[in-house]
């Protein structure tokens, strides 16, 4: 099998160095027309400035040294008015988009403690208002084609959480909760929405990986898990884990759970019941709010029968 994006148009946010980079470049070579967007540069750049040696500029160079279709774009993620500029550049030059891959992100790493409500707030906005307002600005655009791939970017410290990073983690979070809304939202309309949890030496993680553990954690060796699950292929609701290589499914999993009825349902005895209650031999997978509550009602229907 051999995953070709010809003629699909792609839009990647924080896509001059990093992840991002590497996402672009891939994605041009097998076909794909890119947006790459980075507002890295000079605050005199336009947002729709192809031309400055800026890092959205440099790959869009890259790309097209490369015999690639690229334009660079430098919108500001928390600014929805010049994400829908960016996404009309894109509709305009090609015609329609078919992938979203919501990467742009900022650190600002600090004890809980420690951690500035300014800085909490400002890490939220780039990664949970920023992946919003570009998925809300081509969500339409997908719904119309009948197709579309959005790719949230998440992390193993949204996912298991991470010393230091509560702004962070906090936000990355977030993105799997909005992930799995988009995919039962979109799945009827052909629009297929997962989470990459990367593990990679950016500009971002620089200071946090030694020289061996850099080596191996290349932004290139996560690219291939993030282009299947743009690809027409793709699964839906789903986190793929990837660093070195290395490729995993994350999911959300609950214990079979314990039904107390009414007459023994005070906190003292859902600690007599806690192993019980907390045992994950036995789990159950599920895939919507809605599947949870059937699980609960079920679970106090049969043992209502059981009663009489």
């Amino acid at each position: 099998m051999t995953i070709d994006f010809a003629g699909q148009v792609a839009i990647i946010t924080g896509a001059g160095g990093g992840l991002g980079r590497a996402h672009a470049l891939a994605l041009a070579a097998r076909g794909a027309h890119v947006v790459v967007n980075d507002i890295g540069g000079s605050p005199e750049v336009s947002s729709a400035d192809d031309t400055p040696d800026t890092p959205a500029g440099r790959v869009v160079a890259e790309i097209t040294a490369r015999g690639g279709s690229a334009i660079a774009d430098h919108a500001d993620v928390t600014d929805y008015t010049q994400v829908t500029a960016m996404v009309d550049r894109a509709l305009s030059a090609w015609g329609r988009i078919d992938i979203l891959i919501n990467n742009a992100g900022i650190l600002r790493d600090a004890s809980f403690r420690n951690a500035g409500l300014d800085d909490f707030r400002t890490v939220l906005d780039v990664h949970v208002m920023g992946a919003v307002n570009c998925s809300k600005a081509v969500w339409q655009h997908m719904i119309t084609q009948n197709y579309g791939r959005i790719l949230m970017t998440t992390s193993a410290s949204g996912i298991y959480g991470n010393f230091g990073q509560a702004n962070y983690a906090a936000a990355k979070s977030a993105l799997v909760g909005l992930m799995n809304v988009l995919g039962i939202e979109g799945r009827s309309k052909g629009i297929h929405v997962n989470a990459l949890a990367p593990l990679a030496t950016t500009h971002m993680t620089e200071s946090i990986f030694d020289a061996t553990a850099a080596e191996i954690l290349t932004p290139e060796s996560i690219t291939p898990g993030a282009l299947f699950l743009v690809s027409t292929d793709a699964p839906t609701k789903t986190i793929l884990g990837a660093g070195g290589g290395t490729f995993a499914v994350s999911r959300m999993l609950e214990s079979q759970g314990v039904f107390l009825p009414a007459d023994a349902r005070t906190p003292d005895d859902v600690a007599r019941h806690w192993p019980q209650i907390s045992d994950s031999s036995v789990q159950s997978g599920t895939d919507s709010t809605t599947a949870q509550i059937q699980h609960f009602v079920d679970s106090a229907t049969r043992a209502a029968t059981a009663e009489r």
